[in-house]
């Protein structure tokens, strides 16, 4: 049996903590083996185990020169790394490979949609046209702006009552002159949901 054989974890850690490649080289050796099959347990993966057993070693290296026993064996504080990798390992999000993306949607409008969509427009804005101007301006304030009934009726200077009033005879009146427009087409559903 070699001298090397016989020394102690804990010396052979104090003694990579001063750079000697040899006592970390057997530090690996001997604990490598275990480390993976551990590793493999917990995370159910060779690749893995094996990718996570190397970057434990690495922080062994990396650390060497800061590590005290405290009373901890080396195989504790390895094992507690090696676990804690282990975890954070399995926690981290699994990456999907691009082509399991698929192609993104085209969200664009088409031309045909776009020409449905202005003649609707179109349609709309000459029916509000039509709209006496208390109604016209509540429909305006509530749906292209967005306001709310008490901000738009206080825009107005009438009651929220006095509002809903106007709301609701301006969509009734809507929904009539879109849907003779069209014969109860699109436009005649979209004007009535307003």
């Amino acid at each position: 049996m070699t001298r090397d054989a016989e020394t102690d974890d804990e010396e052979l850690m104090r003694r990579t903590g001063q750079g000697d490649r040899a006592a970390y080289a057997l530090l690996v050796e001997r604990h490598l083996n275990r480390s993976v099959g551990l590793a493999v347990r917990i995370s159910g993966n060779r690749a893995d185990a094996e990718e996570v057993v190397q970057e434990a070693f690495l922080r062994v290296w990396v650390n060497a020169a800061r590590w005290r026993t405290d009373g901890a064996k080396f195989r504790t504080w390895f094992g507690r790394i090696l676990v804690n990798l282990c975890i954070d390992r399995k926690r981290k999000p699994v990456p999907v490979p691009l082509e399991a993306a698929g192609d993104p949607e085209d969200n664009r409008i088409g031309a045909f949609d776009a020409l449905s969509n202005a003649e609707e427009s179109a349609r709309i804005r000459a029916a509000m046209a039509e709209l006496p101007e208390r109604q016209r301006a509540a429909v305006a304030l509530c749906y292209w702006d967005e306001m709310g009934n008490i901000e738009a009726a206080a825009v107005l200077g009438i009651s929220i009552g006095a509002l809903e009033s106007l709301l609701v005879r301006a969509r009734r009146t809507l929904k009539e002159k879109l849907e003779s427009d069209l014969g109860g087409g699109r436009l005649g559903m979209a004007a009535g949901g307003m």
